[in-house]
C-alpha cells in the first residue's frame, strides 16, 4: 500500500536517486548530488515535498510551492516516480496530495511539461490540466516547456 507523507532529511537520497536514474532529468543534466542539494535547500528553506512510501521504500515525490506562480498560484516544480513503480497510481496519488495542499493557499495550480514528454502531457490533461502557453528554450535550448494550469476551487 502507498502512503503519501511529508519528506524528511532521510528521504533525500532516495528521491535524488529517482531523479538521477530517470532519463528525463538526465537530459536536463541532473545528477544525484545536484538533486540531493535541491531537496536539501528546499527543506531548509521551509519548502514542501511529499513522498510516496511503499513498505518503507520511497518510490516517488512531489515538490509544492505555495504562490510559486506569479506570487499568486500554486506551482508544482517536480514530480517523480521510480521507474520500477510507474503505472501503479503513485503519480496520481502524489498529484492529488499536492493539489490538496496547494488548495489551502491558492485557487489554481501551474506546472511545466517538456514538449518531448508526451506521456506526462496526457497524464495532466486526463486529470484536468489545460495547456495555456509555451516557453521555447526556457530551460534547455531546443526544448519548449508547456505551461499547464488547473483550477482547484
Amino acid at each position: 500500500m502507498i502512503h503519501v507523507r511529508r519528506m524528511t532529511e532521510d528521504d533525500i537520497p532516495s528521491c535524488a536517486r529517482i531523479m538521477a536514474e530517470t532519463p528525463l532529468w538526465q537530459r536536463y543534466g541532473v545528477t544525484f548530488s545536484r538533486a540531493a542539494e535541491r531537496f536539501r535547500r528546499t527543506l531548509a528553506g521551509g519548502g514542501t515535498v511529499f513522498v510516496a512510501d511503499e513498505a518503507g521504500e520511497v518510490v516517488g515525490f512531489v515538490m509544492c510551492v505555495e504562490r510559486g506562480a506569479w506570487a499568486r498560484s500554486g506551482y508544482i516544480p517536480l514530480i517523480g516516480v521510480a521507474p520500477t513503480h510507474k503505472g501503479k497510481g503513485i503519480g496520481l496519488a502524489l498529484l492529488q496530495r499536492a493539489e490538496s495542499f496547494l488548495s489551502h493557499s491558492s485557487s489554481d495550480v501551474f506546472l511545466l511539461v517538456s514538449d518531448f514528454n508526451t506521456p506526462a502531457q496526457r497524464f495532466y490533461e486526463r486529470h484536468g490540466y489545460t495547456r495555456v502557453g509555451a516557453l521555447p528554450d526556457y530551460i534547455l535550448p531546443g526544448v519548449t516547456e508547456y505551461i499547464y494550469w488547473k483550477r482547484l476551487k
